[in-house]
């Protein structure tokens, strides 16, 4: 089975944000991820617009060959901008204004009617929705009751451990992943993934996207984004034949 990769582009807009400019262009970078075998292009617009703004959002829509990935809260605002915007994926996560990034999953199971609503809201706009949880089984319980047709198991806890720790969370990755394939939910993954620590949960057979983007922009530092690209898509292709 093939496996696909999403470049989350958020923090080529928070360079251009650092300073205010209007380089460097999260479009171009975009564009030349879909060019390098990016399956899919990730972005989140917070409500605090730290980094990507809606303007991005717009233009991308507009000019992405593969599809459009949008990670967003699960606010009125933000279900009417993807009604309008219409992105091919949505991707629903949790967000706190004074964090650094996205800390875990949303907690789905305790606002399944709230939930449910919002799903149904945005496949009435032809969004594919997924939902963004931790491996735990009463969310992508859920999830599946919520009619989210994609979950994206929360990675960051199995990339910020080591040694005994990391294997365990990796173990309970892999039994949640087998799990909610099994249940009939596309199963996609991310978040803190390296190309230190992608190898194993990329051999994952119902893992069917990874999103990618801090450290492939990070890599771009110093190789450029389009061998950095590359360079995890290969590692991803590599280890799933």
């Amino acid at each position: 089975m093939s496996i696909y990769l999403g470049v989350n582009i958020d923090h080529i807009a928070t360079i251009r944000e650092a300073r205010g400019t209007n380089y460097p262009s999260p479009t171009e970078g975009a564009l030349l991820c879909e060019k390098s075998g990016a399956d899919s292009i990730t972005l989140h617009l917070r409500e605090d617009r730290r980094h990507i703004q809606d303007s991005d959002v717009e233009i991308l829509r507009d000019q992405l060959t593969t599809k459009m990935n949008l990670e967003m809260a699960a606010t009125d605002e933000m279900i009417a901008i993807a009604g309008r915007i219409k992105p091919q994926d949505c991707c629903l996560v949790p967000e706190k204004r004074e964090e650094l990034t996205t800390e875990g999953g949303l907690d789905v199971a305790s606002q399944i009617s709230r939930m449910r609503d919002v799903c149904v809201q945005l496949a009435e706009s032809k969004v594919i929705v997924s939902l963004f949880i931790d491996a735990q089984k009463n969310q992508i319980d859920a999830a599946k009751q919520c009619g989210a047709p994609v979950i994206e198991l929360h990675t960051g806890h199995y990339a910020d451990t080591t040694g005994a720790e990391q294997e365990k969370e990796f173990e309970r990755i892999k039994a949640m992943a087998t799990y909610a394939h099994s249940i009939g939910l596309q199963v996609n993954a991310g978040h803190g993934l390296t190309m230190e620590n992608t190898s194993k949960i990329a051999k994952l057979p119902e893992i069917v996207e990874l999103n990618i983007g801090h450290s492939i922009i990070a890599r771009a530092v110093f190789i450029g984004i389009e061998a950095a690209t590359r360079e995890m898509k290969d590692l991803m292709v590599r280890v799933r034949a």
